[in-house]
């Protein structure tokens, strides 16, 4: 099981918190970790792709029609052509 260290927290806020562990019978780090379980379980987390995002975006406004030129393959540059320093590893 991995371990966290918390710091800089708030007196108030710790105080808060042993209180709350008190009243529920646990450790600090119990209650942190009942209140943490809690909090992530809550609600499924959300994943929305960029795509979506963008789309989201720019569908009120009509949409964007886009042209974009034909991909081509990338050709092989000689290494004779390249400068020295691109060359390096060859040698």
């Amino acid at each position: 099981m991995a371990t966290m260290t918390i710091r800089n927290i708030n007196e108030q806020l710790k105080t808060r918190l042993r209180v709350r562990a008190a009243m529920h019978g646990h450790s600090m780090e119990d209650e942190v970790q009942d209140i943490l379980r809690t909090a992530l379980s809550a609600e499924p987390v959300q994943t929305v792709s960029l795509v979506e995002v963008i789309r989201s975006r720019v569908e009120p406004l009509g949409g964007i029609e886009l042209n974009l030129p034909e991909h081509s393959r990338m050709r092989f540059v000689p290494h004779h052509i390249l400068p020295y320093w691109s060359t390096s590893y060859l040698k």
